[in-house]
């Protein structure tokens, strides 16, 4: 039988929602190995809209689930309505909507919150023992749930190709464990039962990045 997968979304959007690349790189991948895709997201208000052709925030209001639902082609779910039970495996792409609506890394940094729902749905998979996908800024979430836990966002020394390495010394002071990685590789928690990858927490061609989460879609299979 086909392996099924929730994949949860943040909205739809790299400055404000899921980053669509790394969303549709999941999605591929996971049709590739042949695997069944359920995608999930929370029905609640985007912590605001942004512009990204400016870069910057509009009075607009969305709703993150409505959002989600044009990178899912309408086929989504409430995150209200998962059940791990009929699941083997948890993904959660990147894109700054993981630390804006999924949680409040963006503001607070290692002192977040993480939504109820989306802690919720973390910590079922884990007790359960199913495999966990994150990428990009996503792992932020493991870090903050599950202390010791071990996961990548790339490098912890920033530089051009890296611009957002501070978040990996953030995720140490949590007590996690960041292990320095390619972007074209995973990092896996065999404890934990996590695969993490940077995608675009490098600057790096987006091949490269499809690469990473390729690899993270086909471990987390693997686990499963």
């Amino acid at each position: 039988m086909a392996k099924r997968v929730a994949v949860v979304l943040a909205g739809c959007g790299v400055f404000d929602g899921s980053e669509i690349h790394e969303a549709s790189a999941v999605l591929v991948h996971l049709s590739r190995e042949g695997a069944q895709a359920e995608v999930y997201a929370p029905n609640i208000p985007q912590m605001h809209v942004v512009d990204h052709v400016k870069g910057q925030p509009t009075p607009e209001q969305r709703n993150v689930l409505v959002e989600s639902a044009r990178i899912a082609r309408g086929n989504i779910k409430d995150l209200a309505t998962l059940d791990v039970k009929g699941l083997d495996a948890l993904i959660i792409p990147g894109g700054f909507g993981v630390a804006k609506n999924l949680s409040t890394w963006a503001t607070q940094g290692k002192n977040c919150s993480v939504s109820k729902e989306v802690e919720g749905v973390l910590r079922a998979f884990h007790a359960a023992h199913k495999p966990i996908g994150l990428c990009c800024i996503s792992p932020v979430l493991a870090a903050k749930i599950f202390p010791g836990c071990e996961v990548t966002v790339g490098h912890d020394t920033e530089c051009e190709q890296w611009p957002y390495a501070k978040t990996a010394e953030a995720m140490k002071e949590l007590g996690c464990r960041h292990v320095n990685c390619p972007v074209s590789e995973v990092h896996v928690d065999t404890k934990n039962r996590l695969v993490t990858t940077s995608a675009f927490m490098c600057n790096a061609p987006i091949h490269h990045v499809h690469d990473g989460v390729g690899k993270m879609v086909r471990e987390v299979l693997r686990l499963a």
